[in-house]
């Protein structure tokens, strides 16, 4: 095998069968729960990345479905959001995540720098109630509920927020020595975006110590509301907004 095959071929790990295939990626009847939920604003500020900003005391604990996924197959993954500012224009920070399917894990991590691990997250309804878990081993790391579809939501507004609001990761790839390699700001946005439906409801969130899914850190003072909906959608590829190696 020839350098320039090689480099041709290569995009992935491992070479010769790679855990993802090329985008671009595109999700039918992705399914999302978010809880939003006032937290402490000192230890939300001691995560966010500069240059980004906290935009307020809030985060977004998010469940999400997804069981038609270009190359990626049938998952669910649940993490926390942040709600950021970034050169004057409102984001999201994506501050943890948790799934349970690799090429997705691999791809998220290699591609736009998605902080994702390994973990056992659900989304189901169970009777009257929209169900959200996450366990990390044996162990409950989050357990988010919703009354199933009390009140209907415009899909409209759901979509424009969705497609029109950049999306910030923290990319770390490390060299050979253990040092970083790859240190970057990416922004990244969802695209083609049509959303099914969209709902509201009373809705509750625990959150549990646990020292590699450490979600509780940041504590959840006060639910504000929570949404449920069903979006096609496409995930856009990155760009590099912030390189912290080249400053």
């Amino acid at each position: 095998m020839d350098v320039q095959t090689i480099r041709a071929r290569a995009f992935a790990a491992p070479f010769c069968s790679p855990a993802y295939p090329m985008g671009p990626y595109r999700f039918l009847q992705r399914e999302f729960f978010v809880i939003s939920y006032r937290t402490d604003p000192a230890r939300l500020r001691a995560v966010v990345p500069e240059p980004l900003e906290m935009a307020e005391p809030v985060v977004h604990y998010e469940f999400i479905r997804m069981p038609d996924s270009t190359g990626f197959g049938d998952y669910t993954e649940s993490g926390q959001v942040i709600p950021v500012m970034y050169q004057g224009r409102r984001g999201n920070y994506t501050h943890a995540m948790f799934l349970d399917d690799h090429p997705p894990l691999a791809a998220g991590r290699e591609l736009w720098g998605f902080p994702k691990k390994l973990a056992t997250p659900r989304l189901e309804v169970e009777t009257d109630t929209l169900l959200g878990t996450l366990d990390y081993g044996p162990v409950r790391v989050a357990t988010g509920t919703m009354g199933y579809k009390h009140q209907a939501l415009d899909p409209q507004e759901v979509r424009d927020a969705l497609a029109n609001t950049p999306n910030y990761l923290l990319k770390i790839i490390p060299h050979v020595d253990g040092t970083a390699r790859i240190c970057e700001l990416v922004c990244y946005f969802l695209k083609d975006v049509d959303v099914k439906g969209a709902w509201s409801g009373p809705a509750a969130l625990s959150l549990f110590p646990h020292a590699l899914a450490p979600v509780a850190d940041l504590p959840v003072l006060e639910v504000l509301g929570a949404k449920h909906y069903v979006a096609d959608l496409t995930l856009g590829l990155g760009e590099v907004v912030y390189d912290y190696l080249q400053r």
